[in-house]
């Protein structure tokens, strides 16, 4: 998983004072994963129709229903860099606030708000 990611989630986690449980599908595993499902709703709808502007993809996306449900749909602006990595010598406290289940390894982590909490006071300190 993204180090980036990750290092704003144990963040999240002790600012919110929230504990999260993240499982991730593996690459490559679309039928496990809801929103690719969505995708394939959202193709047949607009069926090969071309999608010329940005107004005509999110009205698109409006109209298709999923499971009885409209999507709301909104373009986000902005840019998201990409390779952005936290480098390993600042990525070691985080990593200590990410507990792994033993057989799932990467793909489920818990991270506890109070040890993330803790391990950011430590470091402010």
């Amino acid at each position: 998983m993204r180090t980036q990611w990750l290092k704003r989630l144990v963040e999240f986690a002790a600012f919110h004072q929230v504990d999260v449980q993240i499982a991730c599908y593996p690459p490559y595993h679309s039928k496990y994963n809801p929103i690719e499902r969505v995708f394939g709703v959202l193709e047949n709808y607009w069926n090969g129709d071309p999608l010329t502007s940005v107004a005509k993809a999110l009205g698109m996306a409006e109209g298709m229903t999923y499971k009885g449900v409209s999507p709301k749909a909104a373009l986000i602006g902005g840019y998201y860099p990409k390779g952005v990595k936290v480098d390993k010598k600042s990525m070691k406290p985080y990593e200590k606030c990410l507990e792994r289940l033993g057989c799932l390894g990467k793909w489920f982590i818990s991270i506890s708000s109070v040890t993330a909490a803790a391990m950011l006071s430590s470091m402010s300190n």
